[in-house]
């Protein structure tokens, strides 16, 4: 079981690192800045193959009686993965890619802190010496980021991006705890498929309001296609 997790955690980093080069590589190559777009092809994937299965449930786990239950909770956790995955692609309009990456690590003292709450769980001192150096990690790379921004005159960028990865990795902490609850007390089905529903609706209504003009400027090409591409499927 050990050695399975550890795979399976290099692998869920080499997606997470692909989505990441290509929605940088979006952004500083062609000027595609469409996080929400990128995030709603994503939930509408999920909708289509996870939320299709639980319409032909029947009984306590249909999909009526999920909503009927529990909707509140699913909009809570919905809207904190949609906007995690905003507030992250975004960042990569205003900072590096590895600001990104190594800023994103705050998530873990935040999640940590909403799983000692919420999940009753329980940490020995050597986690709590790890969460000290990370946050040192990041409080250093913020600094880095700023004294770098203001000798290359992009100051106040930085800092925004910054502070969007850091609000990104404090929603993906809440959206992680309620995954980590709902797929042990109920099933992974179930939260695939509710995240699938309200994140396209809440994705769709963001990306209709806010990106509409942005993707409209947008030269399609094959290349532009290819990443797109890449990106949905990491």
């Amino acid at each position: 079981h050990i050695w399975k997790t550890i795979i399976l955690g290099q692998m869920l980093s080499l997606f997470i690192c692909g989505t990441a080069v290509t929605s940088q590589y979006l952004a500083d190559k062609y000027q595609v800045n469409t996080p929400m777009l990128q995030s709603f092809i994503n939930y509408l994937l999920l909708l289509l193959f996870y939320t299709t299965m639980l319409v032909f449930r029947t009984g306590s786990d249909s999909l009526w009686q999920i909503l009927k239950q529990r909707w509140w909770k699913y909009l809570i956790v919905g809207l904190a993965d949609v906007e995690a995955n905003y507030t992250i692609v975004k960042a990569y309009q205003y900072t590096t890619l590895t600001s990104v990456q190594l800023l994103d690590c705050f998530g873990i003292p935040v999640l940590m802190a909403l799983s000692w709450f919420i999940l009753r769980a329980r940490y020995r001192l050597i986690h709590f010496v790890a969460v000290a150096i990370c946050l040192l990690g990041v409080g250093t790379m913020v600094g880095a980021d700023i004294l770098s921004g203001r000798q290359e005159g992009e100051g106040s960028d930085v800092v925004i991006g910054d502070v969007l990865v850091l609000l990104a990795a404090s929603l993906y902490a809440i959206s992680n705890v309620g995954e980590e609850y709902i797929v042990k007390n109920l099933s992974r089905v179930e939260f695939l498929g509710m995240v699938g529903l309200f994140g396209t609706i809440i994705s769709g209504l963001q990306l209709a309001i806010v990106e509409h003009k942005e993707i409209m400027k947008i030269q399609w090409n094959w290349k532009i296609g290819m990443c797109m591409t890449k990106s949905c499927a990491c």
